[in-house]
């Protein structure tokens, strides 16, 4: 993780982020974290979410029940949410999304530099 200036709630907002593949929501990692930092506030939780997804270490993937789920996994990858219970679930192709989505077929543009693909359904546990 590079940032600017070192902060130790921060590294450990990126560690437990690191640590799961649940891609929690900022009220998770708050009460999560809450107990080993009793003076940690949600803004504070936050505030480093945004600054990290701003430096690259980490990625917002989608918003279920309007809450913001975040990724540490920056790999290329993306994604299905379960409408019935909220589970985000990582989704690898073996053929290159860039291969299928060719910028020929989007019309106006130029070149394209990023994609979010999230698939929508129910879960094998729903």
């Amino acid at each position: 993780m590079r940032t600017q200036n070192y902060s130790r709630k921060r590294q450990a907002i990126y560690e437990l982020l690191l640590s799961t593949d649940t891609h929690p929501s900022a009220d998770w990692i708050y009460n999560s974290l809450k107990p080993k930092y009793p003076d940690l506030s949600l803004g504070t939780v936050y505030r480093n979410l945004k600054l990290l997804e701003s430096n690259g270490a980490i990625k917002s993937v989608a918003v279920v029940d309007g809450c913001e789920r975040y990724d540490a996994r920056i790999s290329k990858h993306s994604h299905f949410v379960c409408k019935k219970c909220g589970r985000v679930i990582d989704v690898f192709f073996t053929e290159s999304i860039p291969d299928i989505i060719d910028k020929t077929y989007i019309d106006g543009a130029r070149e394209v530099e990023s994609y979010n693909l999230i698939f929508y359904g129910s879960c094998d546990k729903c």
